[in-house]
C-alpha cells in the first residue's frame, strides 16, 4: 500500500519550530557550585523527646576539590553549636552562622589531595527533617508507641546535621543513634552493633552505609515494632509493623520478593544493596520515601492492604519505593530539575511490576490513570512546569504538581520504550545503570544511552516531552473518497501553544485499518505539523480505523470531526 503524505501547512516558521524547538528559553543551570567533596558523615545523636530537642555530634569528613581551601560552607539550619573543631583537635574553629549556612575557617590551607574533618557539636528542635510523634492510644490499647523519624527529601537533612545537603555530593555514612531502652532503630546500612548503657536505660545503635548516597537519603526511625524477616538470596528483607498489625506483612508485603527479582530481570542489575527494609511510622506527609536500604512508609498508606479494593494500591507503592534502590538510589538526579529521573522511572515500573504480575492489560490499565491524571491536571493548572523543572529553585514547590513529575513522568518513559523499542529500551536501561553506577545524572545522559542502543536521534522526542509541557490535542476529520479509492485524515492540532508547549508536537501516529474480508493492517502517519492531510489507496472503504491500537501516545487527547 501506498502512503501520500500531504501537508496543509508547512511555513517556515513551523519548519523552524519542530527543527530547533518551540521558543524555550535557554535552560538554567540547576546544578550547585562546589570546593569541596564530603566523604563520610559521623553522626552522634540523642532526643529529648517531650521537648522536642536533638542533641547532635557530627563529623563531615571531605576532600578539596582545588588546592588552598580554606574555608568550609555547609547547610545547618537552626542548629545551635556548642563548638566546631577539627576532629583530632580540641582546639577550636572560627564560625560564623547565617540562615541555613555555617561557614567555618580552617586552621590553614588545605590541599586536594588531604582530608579534612570537622567535628560539630550542637543541639536543636527541627521544624524539618526531624519529626516527634507522641504515642498513640485506642483506650487501654497501643496503636504505636512514641516515634522520631526522619523525612530528608527535598533538602531537610540539614535541620538536623550539618551537611552539604544537595542531591550531586554522595558520601558514606554512619550514624550512632542513641533511645530509651526498649525502643528500636532502624536506619540505612549494616547494623554494627547495639550497646547497652553502663546505667542500663538507654541503649545506642550503630548504622554503617558504605555506599556513597545524598544526604536526603540518610534516615532513622525510633519506635517499638513487631519484626518480619524473610531473604532475597543472601540480602536480608525486614519489615516493621506495628504490634499486633501482622497480617498487614501478607497483605501488603507479601510480593515484595516478586517485586525485586522482576527489577533484576529487567534491568540485568543486581539489587544493589545488602539489605532492604520497610518501616510503618505515623503522621507521614508521603505515602513512601525511599531511604536507602530502608524505606519508610505511612501507617495509613499500608493499612488499605487490609481492604481488597485497595490492596493494588499499596502494591504499587511498595513496587514504586522498591524501583527508587535502581533508579534514585543507585542513579541518582544531579540536581532537583531532573527529580523526574527519579520519579518518572519508578512510577513507570509500577506498572511493568504489573505487566509481570498481571499481564499486559494491567499494565496499560496502569499507565492510562498516569496519562488521564496528568492531562487532568494539565487542564486546570496551565503550565505548573516541564519533567525537567525549570520552577526548581524554589525547592518548595517541587512536590507540588506530582501529576506532572510522577504520573506525566511515567506515561513519557512508557513512550519511549515505545519509540525505541523494547529490546533497545531495556538494553539502553542496563547500560544506563552500569554507566552511572552509584554516581550522579542528567537527562542527556538518558538520552545518550537510549541513542546508542537505538540508533535513534531523539532530541525531538525529549524536546517536546521532557523539556516541554503539555499535550497535544488533535482533531481529526475522515473520509473515504469511493470515486479515486482514498482513505482521508484531515488532523489539526488544537493545543495553546507557547514558550514551552509545541505549536505542532512530532508523533509517529499509528493506525489500524480493518476493510472486510482482510486482515487487519497497520499505517503509520508522520504527524509534525500543525495542519495536515494524509491519503491512503484503499480498494474498498474501511469497516472501522483505530488510532494509536498500541497505547504508544497515551498522553494525547483526539476528537473526530
Amino acid at each position: 500500500m501506498n502512503l501520500k503524505r500531504i501537508a496543509l501547512l508547512s511555513t517556515l516558521l513551523l519548519w523552524l519550530i519542530i527543527q530547533f524547538g518551540f521558543g524555550q528559553s535557554p535552560r538554567a543551570d540547576f546544578n550547585r557550585p562546589q570546593t569541596f567533596d564530603v566523604q563520610h558523615y559521623t553522626i552522634r545523636i540523642s532526643f529529648d523527646h517531650p521537648k522536642r530537642t536533638v542533641f547532635g555530634d557530627t563529623t563531615v569528613a571531605l576532600k578539596p576539590l582545588s588546592d588552598g581551601l580554606r574555608t568550609v560552607e555547609l547547610d545547618a539550619r537552626d542548629l545551635k553549636f556548642e563548638a566546631i573543631t577539627l576532629d583530632n583537635s580540641d582546639a577550636k574553629l572560627t564560625y560564623r552562622v547565617t540562615p541555613g549556612k555555617v561557614t567555618i575557617s580552617l586552621d590553614r590551607e588545605y590541599k586536594k589531595d588531604e582530608t579534612v574533618a570537622i567535628r560539630f557539636k550542637y543541639s536543636a528542635k527541627p521544624k524539618k527533617g526531624v519529626y516527634f510523634v507522641d504515642e498513640k492510644r485506642d483506650k487501654d490499647r497501643v496503636v504505636h508507641s512514641s516515634q522520631i523519624w526522619t523525612q530528608g527529601e527535598p533538602d531537610e537533612a540539614h535541620h538536623w546535621f550539618p551537611s552539604f545537603d544537595f542531591p550531586s555530593d554522595k558520601a558514606t555514612t554512619e550514624k550512632f543513634v542513641t533511645v530509651e531502652k526498649g525502643f528500636q532503630v532502624i536506619g540505612n546500612g549494616s547494623l554494627v552493633s547495639e550497646s547497652e548503657s553502663a546505667d542500663g536505660k538507654s541503649v545506642t545503635f550503630h548504622y554503617k552505609m558504605d555506599i556513597p548516597h545524598p544526604t536526603y537519603l540518610v534516615s532513622f526511625v525510633i519506635g517499638k515494632y513487631e519484626k518480619f524477616q524473610d531473604k532475597f538470596r543472601d540480602i536480608k528483607l525486614t519489615n516493621y509493623l506495628y504490634p499486633g498489625t501482622g497480617v498487614l506483612n501478607q497483605n501488603a508485603y507479601s510480593k515484595t520478593k516478586q517485586m525485586l527479582e522482576i527489577h533484576e530481570k529487567l534491568t540485568g542489575i543486581k539489587y544493589p544493596f545488602n539489605k532492604y527494609d520497610q518501616t510503618v511510622v505515623a503522621d507521614f506527609q508521603f505515602g513512601g520515601m525511599e531511604n536507602i536500604t530502608a524505606t519508610t512508609m505511612a501507617d495509613s498508606e499500608i493499612a488499605y492492604a487490609n481492604l481488597d479494593f485497595l490492596r493494588g494500591n499499596v502494591e504499587d507503592l511498595v513496587a514504586h519505593e522498591i524501583a527508587h534502590s535502581w533508579f534514585g538510589n543507585n542513579v541518582t538526579m544531579k540536581n532537583w530539575a531532573e527529580l523526574w529521573l527519579n520519579e518518572a522511572f519508578a512510577t513507570f515500573m509500577e506498572a511493568v511490576v504489573r505487566e509481570e504480575m498481571y499481564g499486559r492489560q494491567d499494565y496499560f490499565r496502569k499507565i492510562g490513570i498516569d496519562a488521564e491524571s496528568f492531562m487532568t491536571h494539565d487542564a486546570a493548572v496551565r503550565n505548573s512546569h516541564a519533567l525537567f523543572n525549570q520552577k526548581a529553585a524554589d525547592i518548595s514547590i517541587l512536590f507540588k504538581w506530582p501529576a506532572v513529575t510522577y504520573n506525566k513522568g511515567g506515561a513519557v518513559v512508557h513512550m519511549l520504550r515505545a519509540q525505541v523499542g523494547d529490546d533497545a529500551f531495556w538494553k539502553a536501561i542496563n547500560l544506563y545503570l552500569k554507566r552511572h553506577r552509584f554516581g550522579s545524572v542528567e537527562t542527556p545522559d538518558l538520552i545518550k544511552v537510549m541513542e546508542e542502543t537505538s540508533g535513534q536521534k531523539l532530541d525531538w522526542f525529549f524536546d517536546q516531552w521532557v523539556y516541554g509541557t503539555s499535550y497535544p490535542k488533535l482533531t481529526i476529520k475522515q473520509g473515504y473518497d469511493d470515486k479515486v479509492k482514498v482513505l482521508r485524515f484531515d488532523i489539526t492540532q488544537t493545543q495553546r501553544g507557547d514558550k514551552l508547549t509545541p505549536q505542532a508536537f512530532r508523533l509517529p501516529l499509528e493506525i489500524e485499518i480493518t476493510t472486510p474480508g482482510e486482515r487487519p493492517r497497520r499505517e503509520t502517519l508522520e504527524i509534525n505539523a500543525r495542519k495536515q492531510s494524509f491519503e491512503i489507496a484503499d480498494p474498498t472503504k474501511p469497516s472501522s480505523v483505530t488510532f494509536d491500537p498500541d497505547t504508544k501516545i497515551p498522553l494525547m487527547a483526539t476528537k473526530m470531526n
